[in-house]
């Protein structure tokens, strides 16, 4: 028989723990200690909170070691996979060598500790010291890390903390050009399903204007060319909603919105077109609402008649700030991925 002193104070919080600690284990434990107190043989003990003699011993004796702070560790047996051992010459080796499928890691993990596991244990193995499965990006050739971080601190945030604050109405402005041709997606199917190219090769442009806070969407769409009168009717358009609040265009330097005509404009209606460094659509939150247009409405369909077509990719922009706010909200959260912390693949 273990004999144990409890203290008031300790009764009081067995007390508590018993129904309020966050794991069940614990409250089982508190259990059992607090039914040991109350001067209950253990076989009644082990009978009401369904444990063995074994198990009631082990609790009590943490008790007396270490007191209610003991009963709180959760000490469960884990088997350790052979493979710890090599670690961290695993993950060594894969910062440095990405694989690019399970097989090669597989392969890989076999070459550098002699140790041979299924594609199921190695994916879990991978998943176990942190390594995931991510698309590789891309960062423009060109592009100017410091310039963009520059843009960012001293004149982007400042806007959109601005707009957010309701005293500015900010677009991010881009053209896009949806050429009449297949989008090949990914579908769940039994077997490979075909579609149809269609013939010739018309485009329908849009060129949008995106409020940054709301996400409304202003658009001048034609089938020929985007150029600086299509520009000036979205300032035209975008100045006549917005009246009387200072409004901010952020832009690419395309030639066609930095000439003479489109800057005149703007100029008397008030509007500050704000340039992005060169080379940087990632900069541009509109650019990701174009890929969710073609995902919504052009993967893996087939318009035969170029009007379908653009009467499928008119419906999906007038549902943006509707059917889409839910989908779009994270989409198009003011998050800017920048290249300054990012892991580059060597050449």
């Amino acid at each position: 028989m273990i004999n144990i002193n409890f203290t008031e104070s300790d009764i009081k919080q067995l007390q508590y723990e018993r129904f309020h600690h966050p794991h069940p284990r614990v409250q089982l434990k508190m259990e059992a200690v607090l039914l040991k107190s109350q001067d209950i043989k253990h076989k009644n003990i082990c009978e009401i909170a369904g444990i063995s003699g074994n198990t009631l011993r082990t609790y009590l004796r943490d008790y007396q070691e270490g007191g209610i702070k003991k009963l709180k560790e959760i000490n469960f047996y884990k088997p350790q996979s052979e493979l710890e051992k090599y670690r961290e010459t695993i993950e060594k080796y894969f910062k440095k060598n990405s694989p690019a499928g399970i097989k090669e890691a597989m392969d890989k993990i076999e070459e550098l500790t002699g140790i041979k596991r299924s594609e199921n244990r190695v994916r879990e193995y991978l998943k176990n010291i942190g390594i995931k499965r991510l698309k590789v990006g891309m960062i423009p050739a060109k592009a100017d890390v410091e310039k963009q971080e520059k843009f960012i601190k001293k004149k982007l945030t400042p806007r959109l903390k601005e707009a957010k604050e309701g005293i500015r109405a900010v677009f991010f402005v881009d053209a896009a050009h949806f050429v009449l041709s297949p989008f090949l997606g990914f579908l769940w199917t039994f077997t490979r399903i075909f579609i149809k190219a269609p013939a010739g090769r018309k485009r329908f442009n849009v060129l949008g204007a995106l409020n940054a806070v709301t996400h409304e969407l202003i658009t001048v769409c034609n089938d020929t060319y985007i150029n600086a009168e299509s520009v000036c009717e979205l300032l035209k358009n975008t100045a006549d909603i917005y009246v009387g609040l200072p409004i901010t265009l952020i832009l690419d330097n395309a030639k066609y919105q930095k000439c003479k005509l489109v800057q005149e404009l703007a100029a008397s209606l008030n509007i500050e077109l704000l340039y992005l460094p060169a080379y940087s659509p990632n900069l541009n939150i509109i650019e990701r609402l174009w890929k969710f247009v073609k995902k919504k409405c052009l993967w893996s369909k087939y318009y035969a008649d170029f009007q379908d077509f653009k009467a499928a990719i008119t419906d999906c922009l007038n549902q943006t700030h509707t059917t889409y706010k839910n989908e779009l909200k994270t989409l198009l959260a003011l998050n800017f991925q920048t290249f300054k912390k990012v892991q580059v693949k060597a050449v």
